[in-house]
């Protein structure tokens, strides 16, 4: 008798072992990224080329899928061996930018190196280094973090080396991203609810003294509350941005009708491009993309949850950091757009035009994928090593 085939699976394991519902909520931000840049940025070409800013953004889209699919490869064990290291590492690139002749200065802000055609922003790679560390941290110090008050502050010092150099650029922005996330996991780590809220209160406190002392970040803070006072200077964005939300009402005025974004709207392809997709989409189109960060930021947080029950602390606190990070971002871009929030310069992750924050955004997004591939299959070192007897 001829042996009977056996049917074969309709998903295979390595399938199976793929987050679909966080890639397919981060591929549906890309795409819209991709298309919405293009729409705010095809009238800047002053080469001629309308497509440049398009085409930037997709090389960088390459590179960071690229970068995606080598860090799909590297075992979650390694980058806790290497967290200190890398955290080092990010506070001696913040370095390089603040050295005359290697950091490029724009708009009055250093927080670039000039690497050939490419601009290094040292500070996106720090924002996942210090994930890995503060991870790292809370492995090593579970108990100390949990039972004294030593045990919270001492990464909080080391912290503070990266917080100075990035108000010495300065990127305000990213530091209260850096700061929340760090704080967030803190609390996620054990650290007692007393000491989380007393660290708050400092680091709001010290956010007032950074805004009170420097005439600019006080002039952002006032506009802000009031940008109807001065809707041609210091309130020009903010008014512009609200005045493209009214205009999108539900349903929007259709791809590439906004007039906001030609001149009016400035940074419409960057910092604003979530009131370009206002304009063009709507409330509808806003919400979606509302829905997409919360979907991204709801699997980080259950990635997590199933490695802290299989006892991968590390790869637990990792996915908890990069969906703080990521859902952090994104509510302080929303809510600069929408007038929630003083204007602060930061990107909308995987939407908005940025080579460097595209290209980290996605190696964050492997590294998810990689921990939710460990935690299904039970392996996580070389060559598939089990993690566990």
């Amino acid at each position: 008798m001829s042996a009977v085939a056996r049917p074969r699976p309709l998903l295979s394991a390595s399938a199976l072992s793929v987050d679909w519902v966080l890639l397919l909520a981060v591929l549906a931000l890309v795409g819209l990224g991709v298309v919405m840049v293009s729409s705010a940025s095809l009238h800047l070409a002053g080469s001629g080329n309308p497509f440049h800013y398009l085409s930037k953004h997709l090389i960088a889209l390459s590179l960071g899928t690229a970068a995606a699919l080598i860090t799909l490869q590297i075992p979650s064990n390694w980058w806790e061996k290497g967290s200190t290291w890398l955290y080092f590492l990010g506070l001696l690139l913040l370095v390089i930018v603040l050295i005359p002749g290697l950091g490029k200065t724009v708009n009055g802000a250093t927080r670039w190196v000039a690497i050939g055609p490419f601009n290094l922003q040292t500070s996106e790679f720090m924002k996942l280094f210090m994930i890995f560390f503060m991870a790292g941290y809370l492995v090593r110090r579970q108990v100390e973090v949990a039972h004294t008050v030593w045990g919270v502050i001492k990464p909080l010092l080391l912290l503070s080396l990266a917080v100075v150099l990035l108000m010495a650029q300065p990127d305000f922005g990213t530091t209260v991203v850096l700061l929340a996330t760090a704080l967030g996991l803190l609390f996620l780590g054990g650290a007692p609810l007393w000491q989380f809220g007393l660290l708050l209160l400092l680091a709001v406190l010290g956010g007032v003294v950074l805004v009170i002392t420097s005439p600019y970040r006080l002039e952002r803070v006032t506009s802000f509350l009031n940008p109807w006072a001065d809707p041609l200077d210091s309130g020009y964005q903010l008014s512009q941005a609200l005045i493209a939300f009214g205009r999108g009402e539900w349903t929007g005025v259709g791809l590439g009708n906004g007039i906001q974004k030609q001149f009016y709207l400035p940074e419409a392809h960057t910092d604003f491009i979530m009131a370009v997709i206002g304009e063009e989409f709507g409330l509808v189109g806003t919400l979606t993309v509302i829905a997409l960060f919360s979907i991204l930021v709801w699997r980080a947080f259950s990635i997590g949850a199933a490695a802290e029950a299989m006892q991968r602390r590390f790869a637990a606190y990792v996915a908890y950091g990069i969906g703080l990070w990521l859902g952090l971002q994104a509510f302080i871009n929303v809510g600069v757009n929408v007038g929630m929030l003083p204007t602060k310069g930061l990107t909308l992750p995987f939407v908005s035009y940025g080579s460097n924050s595209m290209i980290i955004g996605c190696v964050a997004i492997a590294v998810l994928l990689r921990i939710h591939w460990e935690n299904r299959t039970g392996k996580d070192g070389p060559g598939g090593i089990p993690w566990r007897a």
